[in-house]
């Protein structure tokens, strides 16, 4: 399993219009082969901003990366920045290889790194 995150740090007066421009596109996700599940998150407010990242989970890193390589991604991303600037900069992109799974019944499961390519 891969995911992948971004952070962005939004200004004070623009969290609505910053939320409103996920909550009005197509994502298109869904289409792709291994796409699991999208979160939107709402973090802390700081001085001059609040911190909001996107969190996909992915089967793979290779099912993340053909998503970064499709037309899906070109359409879903077609419109970034057409409205004024919400953010404090260029969102900060983190991926990560998952290694170690809890379940809801407790079960502990270790990915074995074949499983992670």
């Amino acid at each position: 399993m891969f995911m992948a995150m971004n952070r962005f740090k939004v200004l004070k007066d623009s969290t609505r219009d910053f939320e409103n421009v996920w909550f009005s596109r197509e994502s298109y996700l869904h289409e792709l082969p291994g796409f699991i599940a999208f979160h939107l998150l709402r973090g802390p407010e700081k001085e001059d901003h609040v911190l909001y990242a996107s969190h996909t989970v992915w089967r793979s890193r290779g099912d993340f990366e053909g998503w970064t390589k499709s037309d899906a991604f070109r359409k879903a991303h077609a419109r970034a920045g057409e409205q004024k600037p919400t953010t404090l900069g260029h969102p900060e992109f983190e991926g990560f290889d998952v290694i170690q799974e809890v379940n809801s019944e407790g079960a502990v499961r270790r990915i074995a790194a074949e499983q992670r390519e």
